[in-house]
C-alpha cells in the first residue's frame, strides 16, 4: 500500500528534514520510500512544501504529491483551505496548533467528520525542549500518534543518524512528548 504525505512549513523550520527523517525511518522498517521538497530560491520563512511516499512495493511515481493521504502543517500561520486541497476523502490532517478546535475547522474550511484532524502543541514543546521554535520532530511525534506509520525504534535510529549526540537525544525526547500530547479533535 502506498501512503503519500504532504508537509507544509516555512523555510528553516525543517519540513524537508522531517520528510527525510520519516523516509529514513520507513526504510529502516523495510519500506520503499521517497522524500523531496518543492521550493525555489525562497528565503528563510517563506512557505515551502515537502513530500514523503512510503510503500510496501517499489515506488514508480516521480511527481509531486497531488492527492495525499496525510497533510502535516508545521506552522499554524499557514492554515487555510489550501491545506486540504487534494487531500483524499477521510484523510488525516496533523497540525501544530493549540487552541479552539472549532476555530481550526473554520480556518481549514472543513466540517467535523470530513477528515481526521489531529493537533500537536509543537511550537510550545520545541521551545521547551530544544529552546528553538523548530517544530519538525515534534510533528513527527504527532504523525506517529495519528498513524503509527513507522516504529519508534526506526525514528530513534534516523534521529541518531541525522543529529549529533545530545541533539539526537533532545529531538527524541521531543518526538516522545509530542506523541504523548497529540490528540484528535
Amino acid at each position: 500500500m502506498l501512503i503519500e504525505i504532504r508537509w507544509h512549513g516555512r523555510g528553516g523550520q525543517g519540513a524537508w528534514t522531517a520528510s527525510n527523517l520519516l523516509a529514513m525511518a520507513a526504510a529502516y522498517d523495510g519500506k520503499h520510500v521517497q522524500s523531496f521538497p518543492a521550493f525555489g530560491p525562497e528565503r528563510s520563512g517563506a512557505p515551502i512544501l515537502a513530500f514523503t511516499r512510503i510503500s510496501d512495493e517499489p515506488i514508480e511515481i516521480h511527481s509531486m504529491v497531488y492527492n495525499p493521504d496525510i497533510v502535516i502543517v508545521l506552522d499554524p500561520t499557514l492554515l487555510g483551505p489550501h491545506i486540504v486541497s487534494g487531500l483524499k476523502k477521510g484523510g488525516k490532517i496533523i497540525v501544530n496548533y493549540k487552541g479552539d478546535p472549532d476555530k481550526l475547522y473554520k480556518l481549514l474550511g472543513i466540517n467535523k467528520g470530513e477528515y481526521s484532524v489531529w493537533v500537536t502543541p509543537a511550537t510550545e514543546l520545541a521551545l521547551e525542549i530544544l529552546k528553538r521554535a523548530i517544530t519538525n520532530t515534534a510533528m513527527i511525534g504527532g504523525l506517529l500518534k495519528a498513524t503509527g506509520i513507522v516504529s519508534f525504534e526506526s525514528i530513534e535510529k534516523a534521529l541518531k543518524h541525522r543529529f549529533p549526540g545530545p541533539l539526537a537525544e533532545r529531538n527524541l525526547e521531543l518526538v516522545k512528548k509530542a506523541h504523548e500530547l497529540t490528540q484528535e479533535v
